[in-house]
């Protein structure tokens, strides 16, 4: 039987706002190749387990005991193709990683490969690009690999950087501007792939 749909799980550990731009697009009938399944955190008070909730997706708490082991058991009973991370702050293993290549996508806020790697996250990313001076930041999303921030790009947004900017209102321009338009966007374009491959593959 062909695959109609990329079933998707979004990792999360905070107020979600990249997994409501996720869920915005979906329940607009804009993700016509994915399907949003599961929502899962690290953190049990994370906002984005009520956006789910919400929008009547399985969300799941999972604390960090054999966190991963468990991970994948949901990932499994769900039959997950397309693993998102969207604000997600826990490393992955390279174990994880290697289990689904090219099947787990991750947004950073800058134009890798400026401001990126490891203790590059939330507004040290922006922080850094101000200091250096850019005058053009924006948001990129990618495919995890082994490798912080490393992993094969996908898609790129450009954001102006203002005189004025700190590193908040550049973290929320360049939400705004690209990050919650990107992912929705690349999750769509890496849910087609997967199913016109598993079509072809028929």
């Amino acid at each position: 039987m062909n695959k109609q749909k990329a079933r998707i799980a979004v990792l999360v550990s905070g107020g979600g706002t990249n997994l409501q731009a996720i869920i915005n697009r979906w329940q607009a009938g804009d993700l016509p190749h994915g399907d949003l399944a599961l929502v899962v955190s690290n953190r049990s008070k994370a906002g984005g387990l009520q956006r789910a909730e919400k929008a009547g997706i399985r969300n799941v708490f999972l604390p960090k005991e054999d966190f991963e082991a468990r991970l994948i058991q949901l990932l499994e009973e769900e039959e997950i193709d397309i693993i998102v991370l969207a604000g997600f702050l826990k490393i992955l293993s390279r174990d994880f990683v290697r289990r689904y290549p090219d099947r787990i996508l991750n947004v950073h806020p800058s134009l890798i490969p400026s401001f990126c790697g490891d203790g590059f996250y939330g507004l040290k990313v922006h922080e850094a690009a101000l200091e250096y001076g850019v005058k053009v930041s924006g948001a990129t999303v990618h495919f995890v690999n082994e490798v912080t921030d490393g992993g094969r790009i996908i898609a790129q947004k450009a954001v102006e950087v203002k005189p004025d900017d700190t590193p908040e209102t550049l973290q929320r321009r360049i939400m705004e501007q690209a990050e919650w338009i990107l992912l929705p966007e690349a999750v769509e374009t890496v849910a087609r792939e997967i199913v016109e491959h598993e079509s072809e593959g028929e």
